[in-house]
């Protein structure tokens, strides 16, 4: 029987969106220079901030980002424009896919699958709806999902709406889909909070990949972090 692989869970507050997406590039090159560092799975907040996939259409965005205080960020991953706020747990894994499959469908829907074991444990039934990629709950999409892979090592990852202040999505059409709303956690489970989120994650999360967690700091990770 082939022993779990070792994956870092680093737990971090909200970091600002271009803090934690520095993180991330860094932990893929160091993985590029060295295959056989650990996985990592970073775990955080955002305070507000709108993300666009690298070919998201700007005709998803309802507003003039001249004119708000929020920011709008292009990035490398995929899907449409979405929302990050507090109350929101994000979870970013820096996997490196060739100990896994390489197969970005099949990545997609592990980390699907991930997001319908932390729903259950919360006693929530969570689908997929075919052709989109993201987990919803009596149609209320709960979990958006974007990733980025390069040679194989993956980057970005999943939003969970654990208990946020939804109205920001109103701003824009989230993922590009107009016909079904967006929803959290709280909605179905009012106690739901984001450290109550942070351990279900990581267990799903555990479970579904089959690795095994070694709590590291920021600090320990020797890269700049936020």
């Amino acid at each position: 029987m082939t022993a779990p692989r070792c994956c870092w869970l680093v737990n971090l507050g909200c970091v600002p969106y271009r803090a934690a997406w520095q993180l991330q590039r860094d932990l893929v090159v160091q993985r590029l220079v060295n295959a056989s560092l650990p996985d990592v799975l970073l775990l955080m907040e955002h305070p507000p901030v709108y993300t666009l996939g690298t070919g998201s259409s700007k005709d998803f965005v309802r507003f003039d980002p001249d004119r708000v205080d929020v920011e709008l960020i292009r990035t490398e991953r995929g899907g449409e424009v979405t929302y990050h706020c507090p109350g929101q747990l994000v979870g970013y894994p820096i996997l490196n896919l060739q100990y896994y499959r390489r197969d970005l469908h099949w990545y997609l829907r592990q980390l699907e699958a991930v997001a319908i074991d932390v729903l259950d444990n919360y006693g929530l039934r969570g689908e997929r709806v075919p052709g989109r990629t993201g987990t919803w709950v009596d149609g209320r999409k709960l979990v958006a999902i974007g990733i980025k892979v390069r040679r194989w090592i993956a980057m970005h990852g999943f939003a969970l709406n654990v208990c946020p202040d939804l109205s920001g999505f109103a701003r824009i059409v989230p993922c590009g889909i107009g016909d079904r709303p967006v929803g959290s956690v709280a909605q179905f489970v009012p106690e739901a909070s984001v450290e109550s989120a942070r351990p279900l994650v990581a267990a799903a999360f555990a479970g579904v990949f089959g690795v095994q967690f070694v709590s590291v700091a920021a600090q320990q990770l020797s890269v700049p972090h936020p």
